[in-house]
C-alpha cells in the first residue's frame, strides 16, 4: 500500500539511483510475498496467518507514530477505519486466492489494478478513457485469459477469480482514499496504523467464528522454522520495511518514479514463482504473462 507525497526536488542521477534501489527492493519483496504466503498458508490457516502477520507489526507502528496517532480527529479515525475494512477484504481475497492458484498468476493478475483504477475513475467522473488506454486494458485482459488456462482453454480457477476480486477491491480502496476528504490530509503513518488496526480486528473476529479454520495460536504452535521465517518475511519486509521505505523515498525522489519502480512487482512475482517455487507457465501462460505486463505498462503510460 503506497502513500505518495508531494514531488521532491530533482536529484542528480547517481543520488536518484541510490534512492531508487530501496524502492526497487520493496517491489522485489512484494513480488516474493505471494510465494511466501503460499508457502505458509493453507485453506484452514488463512485467517490465522493474517492475524499473526499484522499483529506482529502493529505495535511497532503504534509506537513509532504514537504522538501523531493521538492527533487524529474523529472524522479521520472513522475514515481510516472504513478504509481498513476494505483493506482487510483485500488481504482475505489475496491470501485465499494465492492458496488456490500459483504465485506467478497471483502477482500478474493483481497488477490489473493499474488498469482497473483509471477505468473506475473515468466511470466515476463520467469521462471516456482514451483509445490507447482501452487498447491497453484489452491487451491486459487477453493476457489474463491466456495466463489462467494452463494446458487448455478452460475457465479460470477459484484462486484466479479471488485474486481478480482482490484487484477490484484494491481499486475500490484507491478510489475511497481519494474521495474520503477526512483522510486526504492525514499523516500517512497514522492512517496506515489505523487501517491495519481495523483489518486486524476483522481478522481476529473472523478467527473467533467457528468454521473459519485454525486459531492464531493453534497455527503458530504448528509452525516450524520455515513457516516462522516466511511469516517474518511477510511482517518485517513486506509490511514494515516497505512502508518506511516508501515514506523515505518520496522525500528524495518523485511519486511517479516510486510508482514506476513499484510497478515492477509482477515481474518479481513471476520470477520468484518460476525460479524458487518451481512453477511452470507453458506457452499459453508465457504469452499471457507477456501480454499482462505489456498491457499494464502501456496502460500506465496512457493513463499518465
Amino acid at each position: 500500500m503506497s502513500t505518495l507525497a508531494a514531488p521532491a526536488p530533482a536529484l542528480a542521477p547517481r543520488r536518484a539511483w541510490l534512492a531508487d534501489l530501496p524502492v526497487l527492493l520493496v517491489a522485489v519483496v512484494w513480488g516474493g510475498s505471494y510465494l511466501a504466503a503460499k508457502g505458509i498458508t493453507t485453506t484452514h490457516t488463512v485467517v490465522a496467518v493474517l492475524v499473526l502477520r499484522f499483529a506482529l507489526v502493529l505495535p511497532v507502528l503504534v509506537l513509532a507514530g504514537w504522538r501523531r496517532l493521538r492527533a487524529l480527529g474523529p472524522a479521520q479515525l472513522r475514515g481510516a477505519a472504513a478504509l481498513g475494512l476494505v483493506l482487510g477484504g483485500i488481504f482475505l481475497l489475496e491470501t485465499y486466492g494465492v492458496v488456490h492458484t500459483s504465485a506467478t498468476n497471483a502477482g500478474l493478475i493483481i497488477s490489473l489494478t493499474m488498469i482497473f483504477t483509471p477505468l473506475a475513475e473515468s466511470a466515476v467522473r463520467r469521462r471516456k478513457p482514451s483509445a490507447a488506454f482501452l487498447g491497453a486494458a484489452a491487451v491486459s485482459v487477453a493476457g489474463v485469459v491466456l495466463l489462467t488456462q494452463g494446458a487448455g482453454f478452460t475457465a479460470p480457477g477459484t484462486g484466479d477469480l479471488l485474486i481478480l476480486g482482490a484487484a477490484l477491491a484494491r481499486t475500490v480502496h484507491v478510489l475511497l482514499m481519494a474521495r474520503i476528504k477526512a483522510v486526504q490530509d492525514a499523516d500517512p503513518l497514522s492512517l496506515t496504523t489505523v487501517q491495519l488496526g481495523a483489518a486486524v480486528l476483522v481478522f481476529a473476529l473472523l478467527a473467533a467464528v467457528p468454521g473459519t479454520g485454525d486459531g492464531p495460536w493453534t497455527a503458530a504452535a504448528d509452525f516450524g522454522p520455515a513457516e516462522w521465517a516466511g511469516l517474518a518475511f511477510l511482517s518485517v519486509f513486506c509490511t514494515l520495511f516497505a512502508f518506511f521505505v516508501q515514506m523515505w523515498a518520496v522525500r528524495r525522489t518523485s511519486p511517479s518514479r516510486v510508482s514506476l519502480l513499484l510497478g515492477t512487482e509482477p515481474l518479481w512475482a513471476a520470477a520468484a514463482g518460476i525460479a524458487i517455487g518451481g512453477e511452470h507457465l507453458g506457452p499459453a501462460g508465457l504469452a499471457g504473462a507477456a501480454l499482462v505486463l505489456a498491457g499494464t505498462a502501456w496502460g500506465r503510460r496512457a493513463a499518465g
